[in-house]
């Protein structure tokens, strides 16, 4: 029964929402990839709002179900039948009635499955896509027969294209490069650090006050002209390049450079994407507690070497999941990775062993590796390893819920809701 009522209330918000596009007519920006979905989506919305009416997918909605309700501007109604019934109603009112609707859609789309992005390409036909990072073991590969399969399925979106569409994609990614080549009937532009992209970062580099990292700064250069951006509260690469697709997108859109430069000094990026928090005793989290994949943590863990600290480097990684054939290998050699970066190194989940073994032979000392498998238990014991300017690497798959360790030593657990990932009821209950 509840199955039916599922697929019986996925069926009517999108044909909701497909009325709703027909109606209204609304240009629309499709982020797809492996690596930065999220954030580039949040980028985007950044750049657009400055100009235009914009609506963005909330959090990182980007299923059959998520991108419907992004379409109707509803919330997702998780497990309470009442809310689905308020949310078919609303998308009703805005059906027959006129309303003020956004010019622009902002929409993240993921895939977990064969079939997911296709099923969606069929009635979601975007205005410009952007392709951000494919790396050569994917989250979500699980449920594919191959890394290239998985591409081709995320990918498979840029067919859609209406026509004069815009293709953006990230020029440091050769694979994803190739797709221009494939698709030469669109108009494309590439961002990234290399100098033959369309839009390229320089001069990228951490900020810091009183020796504590508050986010990162880099320049944006295109054909002579450089435009300086700064990001609060976050650090990485992946901001940098989820900042330029940003712009690409704008600059397409006729958006004036200073504008779009300015319209990153109040914006806040997602929880649990590389943000930095206060923690207890005067540390500092870098929480990338979303999700995690091979290449995610492969970046966190080398922002963790280039980071300045005065007391120790701490990182904390759970359990990659969905990761097939590749999981075992994987863990290792983030484990490896991580004992080249940091003084003491904690691990959550089962899978997550296989990362002290890796520690191990990284020749991290055994006495400076901690196992668990409760992320809420971790966090309590670690809090009494903790000094005075010690900076915390949190990292791991949604399914460990590292957010519990961040909130056992952060400096503000009452603003939780508001600073970490999956403070939603239907979540907390798990």
């Amino acid at each position: 029964m509840k199955q039916f009522f599922k697929r019986l209330v996925v069926f009517v918000i999108q044909y909701e929402a497909k009325l709703v596009l027909a109606k209204y007519k609304p240009k629309i920006v499709v982020v797809v990839g492996s690596v930065g979905k999220t954030i580039t989506k949040d980028a985007v919305y950044a750049v657009l709002s400055s100009s235009f009416f914009v609506r963005k997918s909330e959090k990182s909605y980007n299923s059959e179900t998520g991108i419907p309700l992004a379409i109707l501007g509803c919330p997702s109604g998780w497990s309470n039948p009442f809310l689905w019934v308020k949310n078919i109603f609303d998308g009703l009112v805005l059906i027959v009635l006129k309303n003020q609707y956004p010019q622009w859609l902002v929409l993240e789309i993921g895939a977990d499955r064969p079939g997911d992005i296709k099923a969606i390409s069929q009635w979601i036909k975007p205005d410009i896509v952007i392709v951000t990072r494919f790396p050569d073991v994917p989250v979500h590969v699980e449920f594919f027969d191959s890394a290239e399969a998985l591409f081709e399925e995320k990918t498979s979106i840029i067919s859609s294209l209406v026509r004069g569409g815009i293709l953006i994609v990230n020029g440091d990614d050769e694979k994803v490069v190739g797709l221009i080549r494939t698709h030469e009937q669109v108009t494309s532009f590439t961002y990234g650090f290399d100098k033959s992209n369309n839009f390229v970062a320089s001069h990228y580099g951490i900020s810091y006050k009183n020796n504590i990292p508050t986010g990162l700064h880099f320049k944006m250069n295109r054909e002579g002209s450089s435009v300086p951006i700064e990001l609060k509260g976050v650090v990485g690469l992946q901001h940098v390049y989820a900042a330029l697709a940003g712009i690409v997108v704008g600059a397409s859109q006729g958006v004036n450079m200073i504008v779009m430069g300015e319209s990153f000094a109040n914006h806040v990026s997602p929880p649990g994407r590389m943000r930095i928090l206060a923690g207890i005793k005067g540390t500092t989290i870098i929480d990338d507690s979303y999700n995690s994949s091979p290449v995610a943590v492969d970046e966190a863990l080398s922002l963790m070497g280039q980071i300045k600290s005065a007391g120790k480097k701490i990182v904390v990684l759970g359990d990659m999941l969905e990761l097939g054939k590749y999981s075992i290998d994987e863990h290792k050699r983030a484990g490896k990775a991580a004992a080249a970066v940091c003084d003491f190194f904690v691990t959550i989940g089962f899978r997550a062993r296989h990362m002290a073994e890796g520690a191990l032979v990284g020749g991290l000392s055994e006495k400076n590796i901690l196992q668990y498998e409760n992320a809420q238990r971790a966090g309590k014991e670690l809090e009494v390893k903790l000094s005075e300017g010690d900076i915390i690497l949190m990292k791991g798959s949604q399914g460990v819920r590292v957010e519990k360790t961040v909130e056992e030593i952060m400096a503000h657990p009452e603003q939780k809701r508001e600073l970490l990932v999956r403070q939603d009821r239907a979540w907390l209950r798990r």
